[in-house]
């Protein structure tokens, strides 16, 4: 974060200085979670259903922080606003504009499914170029955006933003808070039906990312998913140069001869434009990361990087954002993949997939808990996951949570055998229980659901 005083931050956010002179210096970055203090930093208090910031601004600034951003006076240092959350995007906004006239880009990454991979995808091809902002996790709202816009300085050269969205409007107004000069849309799929109703008004609020770049003239870069129709179509929203990546020969940057190892790492042929074509081999397991590895050698190409370059690149990248295809082989040689940070239809598909790649003659669990937000499709989409999965050759099936018994219902409904094949269980600490006594050495086991289901408990007690 650039230094401000309290002064500079109450000029810029519309609000007063209390507690303390206007000349104190903020040194560090701003941050909204009282347990991860930033010495020298700026403690957002947002208001929430369960737990409100504001009680916890003297905390904070005990433990280190210069100052507290808050709608209602507390007795520390502070800044005094109408809206934390809203005082929060205008000061990201003024950090962005003052480091992007110093040569600063900005990369906007949106997309029902992948998003948090990309974005660590791209931290990994960008960061030869120059030294790049992509924290971990998942911070892609409106608190998480200009919060992670903030951890870039006058070094920065690169601030890869993750953008989700709740509805219409959402992308548009975080595209307000880090303008991108380069945006990439990954996919439209089933991912909050229940919010947006269809997969057009889906891809209507992801289009807002690349309708808001510069015109072409002016740098502006849309990273359009060639292989996804609603995605290519949104070519026709932009005022930016398309470039378009995908499997199909209308990519310009696209993957070849794609294949799998005998433990589902893919590796595929680099193609791009006129450009020398290198092989690649991702680290990673999964064919659905050759879509995001590809999205990501994109941005890295139209901003200076070699083929070579994002090859070397992509073959040492790992994950950085907890629960993402987390691969950990338990020293009894059970080997559990922790996918659970989030789970839609579209992802489900991708991480069963992985699973039978991965199997190898293994025994498989596929552990799925409830996909949320899915709305009138949940039961629907629910059956199909576990038809798929009986389909794909899981060896077990376990189902956990009454939210995902429809998983259950279609895997029954393909011919698996109840109790057995498909296997139902209330909670996590029953899941845990089951699997404690029937997994046996060289099982492979895929945990897998929503982050409402809290699966990722689940995962972390079947490696103690």
């Amino acid at each position: 974060m650039i230094a401000l005083t309290l002064a500079e931050i109450a000029q810029i956010v519309g609000g007063t200085v209390g507690g303390a002179p206007g000349d104190v210096l903020v040194t560090a970055s701003a941050f909204a979670d009282s347990r991860a203090v930033q010495p020298g930093g700026l403690f957002v208090a947002v208001p929430g259903e369960r737990v409100d910031g504001h009680d916890f601004a003297a905390e904070t600034v005990a433990a280190g922080a210069v100052a507290a951003l808050v709608s209602r006076p507390v007795p520390v240092p502070h800044v005094l606003v109408d809206d934390t959350v809203v005082a929060l995007g205008r000061l990201a906004r003024r950090q962005v504009d003052r480091l992007a006239a110093g040569g600063l880009v900005v990369v906007g990454v949106t997309g029902s499914s992948g998003k948090t991979s990309t974005k660590d995808l791209l931290a990994s091809v960008l960061e030869p170029l120059g030294a790049t902002v992509a924290p971990a996790g998942s911070l892609n709202t409106e608190i998480g955006v200009p919060l992670t816009a903030l951890v870039a300085d006058e070094g920065t050269r690169h601030l890869v933003v993750e953008m989700g969205a709740r509805g219409v409007g959402h992308i548009a107004y975080l595209c307000g808070v880090t303008p991108p000069r380069i945006g990439v849309v990954l996919n439209v799929g089933a991912a909050h039906a229940g919010e947006f109703g269809s997969k057009e008004n889906t891809a209507k609020a992801k289009s807002e990312l690349v309708a808001a770049l510069p015109a072409a003239a002016d740098g502006g870069v849309a990273v359009l998913n060639a292989d996804d129709p609603l995605v290519a179509a949104m070519a026709g929203v932009t005022p930016a140069r398309v470039v378009a990546f995908g499997l199909g020969p209308d990519a310009g940057v696209r993957a070849e001869e794609v294949r799998l190892d005998p433990v589902g790492r893919p590796s595929f042929l680099l193609r791009a434009g006129d450009l020398e074509p290198v092989e690649v081999t991702l680290p990673l397991h999964g064919a659905h990361h050759v879509g995001n590895a590809l999205a990501a050698a994109a941005v890295a190409l139209e901003l200076g990087a070699t083929p070579a370059g994002v090859a070397d690149a992509l073959a040492t990248a790992v994950p950085r954002s907890r629960w993402r295809m987390e691969v950990v082989e338990r020293p009894d040689g059970v080997t559990v993949v922790n996918d659970a940070y989030n789970a839609n239809p579209d992802s489900v598909r991708a991480a069963l997939a992985a699973l039978a790649a991965m199997a190898n003659g293994r025994r498989t669990w596929a552990v799925l808990g409830e996909m949320a937000e899915l709305g009138a499709a949940s039961p629907a989409e629910h059956e199909e996951m576990g038809r798929l999965a009986r389909r794909s050759g899981v060896t077990r099936l376990l189902v956990v949570g009454a939210g995902a018994h429809g998983v259950h219902s279609g895997a029954l409904a393909e011919g698996a055998v109840d109790g057995e094949g498909s296997i139902v269980v209330a909670d996590v600490p029953a899941a845990l229980e089951l699997l404690t006594a029937a997994l046996r050495p060289g099982d492979l086991v895929l945990v897998k659901a929503s982050r409402s289901s809290g699966l990722e408990r689940l995962a972390e007690g079947l490696l103690g």
